[in-house]
């Protein structure tokens, strides 16, 4: 089920889209959310009845503007600044192994103590590219992974999917204990790489998945990938 959060952006484009104002990209990414989205769907259908009653109303009948309430601006300030430092939390997350996965995020941040504490392998580490090989045709996924004394950083590139997808990432380790490293939302026609990070050590790790929503992809490296 999606979340609120992950819908926000998407609910902004649902008037555009009932009124028949949206186009192109947008238009695209909109419909394959709502594809897997029954509450923005039943949203777009509320919608719908008003956006067709719309081209009968009369402007010559509709009464004066209302005059906000004077404590609309404070109400407003205060908004921004408490989303400010959502986002801030949010970003903190992230450097610690992504977004918060239950306990796995805790245990990031134990992991990332740890590498502190004794210190990480990564120092002096080359950083390593990862293809994932035999993907579905017009399906493209890189990875290039860099040691820091936290973990690891990902560089990763998707291109393919549908435009809006929610694509998941993590670091395979020994035994094949997973890892988070984030989240990121595949946008069509962009063209920049996603940053994420993971608490695991490059030294330790033997793989990178991507969840793209409705498949997975799983490419190993170092000496699982030779194996």
């Amino acid at each position: 089920m999606k979340t609120r959060n992950e819908c926000r952006e998407w609910r902004e484009l649902l008037g555009a889209h009932a009124l028949g104002h949206l186009e192109g990209d947008e238009r695209a990414g909109l419909e394959a959310h709502l594809e897997g989205c029954p509450g923005c769907r039943e949203e777009l259908a509320a919608l719908a009845p008003v956006a067709r009653m719309l081209p009968h109303a009369d402007p010559a009948r509709f009464g004066p503007a209302p005059q906000p309430p004077p404590e609309l601006g404070q109400r407003i300030a205060a908004t921004i600044a408490a989303e400010a430092e959502r986002n801030e939390r949010r970003q903190r997350r992230r450097l610690f192994g992504g977004l918060a996965f239950g306990g796995a995020a805790a245990a990031a941040v134990a992991a990332v103590l740890l590498l502190f504490v004794f210190g990480g392998g990564g120092s002096g580490e080359p950083a390593q590219q990862v293809r994932f090989a035999d993907l579905p045709k017009g399906i493209n996924i890189d990875a290039t992974l860099e040691p820091h004394a936290y973990g690891t950083e990902i560089h990763i590139y998707v291109r393919g999917v549908p435009s809006g997808t929610l694509c998941k990432v993590w670091l395979r380790g020994p035994k094949g204990a997973s890892y988070p490293a984030g989240t990121f939302r595949y946008r069509w026609g962009d063209d920049s790489d996603a940053v994420l990070s993971s608490a695991l050590d490059l030294s330790r790790t033997r793989a990178v998945v991507v969840d793209t929503g409705k498949r997975t992809f799983v490419a190993p490296i170092g000496s699982a990938a030779t194996a």
